[in-house]
């Protein structure tokens, strides 16, 4: 016998499926309308800034930034107008500002590293001879002076230039109104007249005067302006003080010869194109040394990395600074994770009351910005005024002895550090079991046992990764050593480095601190501190992956 269907009491309604399209709303179709416009408006703005900067780059022929540029560009149209690539459309953001900040300072530190780019070594030859034969320009009796005014053409350029020369002759009744820009010549005024007051330029249309004061301000790159004679390769405009002077070079440049001639000797004195050192330069043949100490930038290949390594003088203080940094380097972690374990694990002991304000209360320097710290602690290790002194009625020179130096550098880092490794472990214990405490405790492990043949190594699987990357940290803590010590005291005959100076701060020191600036050698050190730095690195995470066989 057959079972009847069973019914429904309603009838079922079927809907009719929606055409393509329906179903968007209009808050879909506006944001994707939303979506077009910002991706037009991104690639607008992308690609006027390359037709921008492309042709600056190749006025100042600067290739590689050219190359970076135009494949950037290019790449951002390729990826970002069509339907392809998806993973590159997320990838592609942080890929370039890798490159931009990472990928292209390394590549340009090896560059540098094999110059003799510095002091005395920054443009090229052509800049070189430019400087000195400018440099010897001097007036005659016979030379006119003028009354200076510079101006520049918006107020935005005041302290950065280009700067424009309005000259009038002295003693001239109603003188004529010349210009000049650096480099160019000196030419009559033809554009709309300018406004002329007691023999000195006062206004001129379309520019913008500098005041005195901001003539002053600017004077050292001001007074850098040469402007040429018409008719005359040896004769050029020079600034002295607030006026200006017309005035003859007693040094010119033969080229068939490759040397400078100084005209004001006689006979004649010739500084010949010769290497000295590592460089070429014009030779003061008398002296054995450059001519006014000058140079131009260019490739020694690896000899900095031979001075670094082959002179014993400067390899010593190269390992010495090392040995210190590894020391003050691995020093900050220990005496930190040491600090921040221990109390770390005392407040989460249930039996302390209070838990939450401690904690508050330990964390307080972690609170304050270390730039602060750092020159707080400076003034309290002072011998005169200093609190530490002051407190323990003590009159020792904190920061000029080599010893007592480093002692304040690992008390000032102890108080910067420890809050950090305090909250590091304390999240580490939260996820131990205490289960494991309570059955070494039921095993008759002893309290201090437990702590450091349990909970220390257990704790280690999940702090090391950090460690190391404090220990990297540390061993390049250039505001430790700059804002505390500034690398001293010094050491007699050792021009490197000072007594508490690690490599970051000593590569500093040549390369901006000072006088006789040395960008090259600097690169070269720079570059042999990231080849440690990496290797120390990882040696141990190597060694951190040991911890993960702890059951």
């Amino acid at each position: 016998m057959s079972t009847p269907l069973l019914k429904s009491s309603s009838p079922v309604r079927v809907q009719p499926s929606p055409p393509p399209g329906a179903g968007d709303s209009f808050l879909n179709r506006n944001g994707s309308v939303l979506a077009i416009v910002i991706k037009i408006a991104v690639l607008g703005v992308v690609l006027a800034l390359a037709i921008y900067a492309i042709p600056l780059l190749i006025h100042y022929q600067m290739w590689m930034w050219l190359v970076v540029m135009s494949l950037a560009t290019v790449s951002l149209f390729v990826i970002y107008t069509t339907k392809h690539f998806i993973p590159a459309k997320y990838l592609y953001p942080g890929s370039v500002f890798l490159c931009i900040f990472l990928v292209i300072p390394i590549i340009l530190t090896v560059q540098y590293s094999m110059t003799n780019f510095g002091d005395g070594a920054r443009g090229s030859k052509a800049e070189t001879i430019e400087s000195i034969v400018a440099n010897s320009i001097k007036p005659s009796a016979d030379s006119p002076f003028y009354n200076l005014a510079v101006a520049v053409e918006s107020a935005g350029m005041v302290d950065s230039g280009p700067y424009t020369l309005f000259l009038t002759a002295t003693g001239v009744t109603d003188p004529p109104v010349l210009f000049g820009v650096d480099g160019g010549e000196v030419a009559t005024w033809t554009g709309e007249p300018a406004t002329v007051t007691d023999g000195q330029v006062t206004g001129v249309p379309g520019y913008v005067l500098l005041t005195r004061p901001q003539i002053n301000q600017q004077m050292a790159q001001i007074s850098a302006i040469a402007v040429k004679v018409p008719g005359d390769d040896q004769a050029g405009i020079r600034i002295q003080g607030f006026q200006a002077y017309e005035g003859s070079a007693s040094i010119s440049y033969d080229a068939q010869q490759d040397a400078l001639i100084d005209h004001a000797t006689n006979p004649a004195t010739v500084y010949p194109n010769q290497k000295i050192g590592d460089a070429y330069c014009f030779v003061d043949q008398a002296k054995g040394q450059c001519f006014q100490a000058q140079s131009w930038l260019q490739n020694v290949g690896a000899a900095n990395y031979q001075r670094l390594l082959g002179d014993s003088g400067v390899r010593n203080q190269f390992l010495a600074a090392f040995g210190w940094t590894l020391i003050f380097a691995f020093g900050n972690v220990l005496i930190c994770f040491l600090a921040g374990f221990l109390l770390a694990v005392t407040l989460n002991d249930d039996r302390i009351k209070g838990k939450k304000l401690w904690r508050s209360f330990l964390l307080l320097p972690y609170a304050v910005p270390a730039l602060i710290s750092l020159l707080m602690w400076s003034q309290f290790f002072n011998r005169d005024f200093g609190l530490v002194n002051r407190i323990f009625g003590a009159n020792l020179d904190w920061l000029g002895d080599p010893t007592l130096a480093k002692v304040a550098i690992f008390i000032v880092q102890l108080w910067m550090g420890f809050p950090y490794m305090f909250i590091v472990c304390t999240g580490a214990l939260q996820s131990i079991p205490s289960d494991v405490k309570e059955a070494a405790r039921i095993d008759g492990a002893s309290g201090i046992a437990t702590t450091f043949r349990i909970i220390l190594p257990l704790l280690l699987i999940a702090v090391a990764p950090l460690l190391v990357s404090s220990f990297a940290f540390n061993f390049n803590n250039f505001n430790a050593i700059k804002l505390l010590t500034d690398g001293g005291p010094s050491i007699p005959g050792q021009f490197l480095r000072g007594s508490t100076d690690i490599l970051i701060s000593m590569v500093y020191k040549r390369a901006f601190g000072g006088s006789g600036t040395e960008l090259g050698f600097a690169s070269a050190m720079s570059v042999l501190l990231f080849i440690i730095t990496g290797v120390l690195a990882a040696a141990q995470f190597r060694l951190t992956k040991r911890l993960e066989t702890i059951a």
